[in-house]
Formats: structure tokens, C-alpha cells, sequence
């Protein structure tokens, strides 16, 4: 499972995460910076992503257009780069559980 890491998220995360989830990119890597909440959610679409936001956007999306792609939704507040990969990697279980393409959950909110 790879992630694309929203914009409101830092591009720091992304090397931490890939042991976790290889093939984890951000939008500003990927010259997505500033897109349409639809053209990330294509992209992620057609490129087998797991959005990770913190913009509620997403949750609309899932519940409008279903999945692929399948978000998740970090609802904390602003967090330091490690607290976020911490809080991840202390819900992997449940991340790789409730994402898995079998699974009928499309959206998953972390609190």
C-alpha cells in the first residue's frame, strides 16, 4: 500500500513512510501542488495511491465517488512529521486491515 500524501501534509513524511508503505510520494513531489481536490483523487486513482490528508474534502469525495482510491484521514491538528509517521505506524494494523482493496472501508479517520 502507498500512500500520496496530501499537501497539507510535509513532503518530509514521505521518506520515513516507505519502509511502513513503499511507493509513498506528496502532491508537491509529484508537481501537484495547489490542484483540484478531483485531480489529486484521479491521480491517486489511476495510480493506486492511498490519499493521506488532513482536508475533509476527501471524506466527501469517498462517500460521493467510492473508492479507489481510499483516504485517510488524520483528523489531530497540526502534528510535528514524526508524530504523524508514530501515530501511523502505532495504527498499522488496523491501517492495512481497514485500507486493503478487499475491504469495504473507504475512508479511515485517525484521530
Amino acid at each position: 500500500m502507498k500512500l500520496l500524501i496530501d499537501q497539507n501534509l510535509s513532503y518530509r513524511l514521505v521518506k520515513p513512510l516507505q519502509a511502513q508503505f513503499p511507493g509513498t510520494e506528496q502532491v508537491r513531489r509529484l508537481g501537484l501542488t495547489n490542484s483540484r481536490d478531483t485531480n489529486i483523487w484521479d491521480y491517486a486513482r489511476q495510480n493506486d495511491f492511498v490519499i493521506l490528508t488532513q482536508d475533509e474534502d476527501f471524506f466527501d469525495l469517498s462517500s460521493l465517488r467510492g473508492a479507489p482510491p481510499k483516504v485517510l484521514l488524520l483528523r489531530t491538528g497540526n502534528l510535528p512529521s514524526a508524530e504523524v509517521v508514530a501515530l501511523l505506524q502505532s495504527q498499522l494494523l488496523l491501517i492495512y486491515t481497514l485500507l486493503a482493496p478487499e475491504s469495504e472501508v473507504n475512508c479511515l479517520e485517525l484521530t
